[in-house]
């Protein structure tokens, strides 16, 4: 190890970093006291920071990288691409194939437009659901998040149906009303309200699932879009190719009229999409004029569908095509989420590890029913601030990285020696907040 491999090397980064950017990260999440770690490498399902230490990996890229870290395939296609070009600013024959793996594996997906991200994604199918309802109401689900964007900020916060941000302006937030998922609610809301001509869910329930959906709400999400005239929007940004295939949509058997769609679709590398029904997507297409304008939608892009994204997305979609990623990720999440509440149970600490598909999820507190859906949305979240932050200190010292306080993803990388240290480092982090009574108040 170099003399720059330091114990002091992290620190000393994120003082440089304060220094030139706010906070001195890129992403807000990724803010931690005393400092950030800061990574060098990764592979299949570890990676390595500056000074060493070694981590299994259950941010896994934000949930992007189904396959892992570094899997060679998507490798190989990006350094085959590379030396043809980075980007043209044309159309190419590469976003083609990747476009026909979409729409072969979305329900919704009888057409694709590229966008720069998950956020641009929601952004351009809320504007998609504008043009095509004639209304420009959009109602969403309380704690359920589509980005960052304008649109997406009021209710993103649960329980406060109110923006997260300043700089929103209140034109903008007057137009989203927000419901719990409850069909009943969401039925007298748009009753009451003749503005709203979009409904945006997050297909897991809020936050990749940390709040399931009740059971049967797509279908029923699908059956009010239908009778009041909406265009029905599956965020599918995490779930989309993670659940199945086809996303969550092709597991419940529920066709919404958009979906969006980032992360696993382009393999890790920036990118997202929508794909979306042709009576919708027509809106978009600048050879067709609707309402006197051509296109009725409009929709740009510098980076749109770009050669890199696509090479990556077309290597990652095929090995996701076989559904082969998805069983051993999902198969891995079981035994890690088992594995988690049995040490819960022998410790004798109250909660439990939940989750669907390749997810889990940590509520530290008691559920009598078994069934997390149970737990009130403010119980759940205030459990994850009471004990988020001493779990994921805990873990991290013990090289376990999760994606957020109290949740991770698995990847089909993950090994049973990956989960063996997991479970060990989660038992030595609950039994140490045990003794300093993180569970007694």
């Amino acid at each position: 190890m170099d003399d720059q491999s330091t114990p002091e090397r992290n620190a000393a980064l994120t003082e440089r970093a304060r220094a030139l950017m706010p906070g001195g990260v890129a992403h807000e999440m990724r803010y931690q006291e005393p400092h950030a770690k800061y990574i060098t490498h990764a592979a299949g399902a570890r990676k390595w920071d500056v000074e060493g230490k070694e981590y299994v990996d259950f941010a896994m890229g934000s949930a992007s990288l189904l396959l892992g870290h570094a899997h060679p395939d998507i490798v190989q296609a990006l350094v085959d691409q590379a030396p043809k070009g980075t980007f043209f600013a044309d159309c190419h024959p590469l976003e083609l194939e990747w476009a026909g793996l979409i729409t072969d594996l979305i329900p919704s997906g009888d057409q694709v437009r590229f966008t720069g991200s998950g956020t641009e994604s929601t952004l351009l199918a809320m504007r998609l659901g504008r043009a095509k309802s004639g209304r420009d109401g959009v109602l969403r689900i309380d704690g359920h998040y589509h980005g960052w964007h304008d649109h997406a900020l009021k209710g993103m916060t649960p329980g406060a149906n109110a923006v997260v941000s300043q700089g929103v302006p209140q034109a903008i937030t007057d137009l989203i009303q927000v419901t719990p998922p409850d069909i009943e609610v969401m039925e007298r809301t748009l009753k009451n309200d003749g503005s709203i001509g979009t409904l945006i869910v997050e297909a897991s329930g809020a936050n990749y699932g940390v709040v399931p959906l009740p059971d049967g709400f797509l279908a029923e999400a699908r059956r009010l879009a239908d009778e009041h005239e909406l265009v029905l929007v599956f965020d599918e940004v995490i779930t989309g190719f993670r659940w199945s295939p086809g996303g969550r949509q092709a597991l419940d058997g529920v066709t919404p009229d958009v979906t969006t769609l980032a992360k696993i679709l382009t393999g890790g590398l920036p990118g997202g999409a929508v794909a979306g029904k042709r009576d919708v997507m027509r809106y978009l297409d600048p050879g067709e004029t609707i309402d006197g304008l051509t296109p009725a939608v409009t929709h740009k892009g510098t980076f749109n569908g770009n050669p890199l994204a696509a090479a990556a997305g077309v290597a990652c979609l095929r090995h996701v095509a076989t559904g082969e990623p998805q069983a051993v990720a999902d198969a891995a999440a079981e035994n890690l989420r088992a594995g988690m509440r049995d040490i819960l149970a022998n410790l004798g600490v109250e909660g439990t590890a939940y989750g669907d598909s390749s997810t889990f999820h940590l509520f530290f507190g008691p559920c009598s029913t078994g069934d997390i859906r149970d737990v009130p949305d403010q119980v759940l979240r205030a459990a994850a601030r009471t004990a988020g932050a001493d779990l994921n200190r805990g873990l991290l010292d013990r090289g376990v990285n999760l994606m957020s306080r109290m949740s991770g993803v698995l990847s089909a990388a993950h090994t049973d020696a990956d989960i063996a240290h997991a479970l060990d480092a989660f038992e030595a982090t609950v039994k140490e907040m045990a003794d300093s009574g993180v569970f007694s108040g």
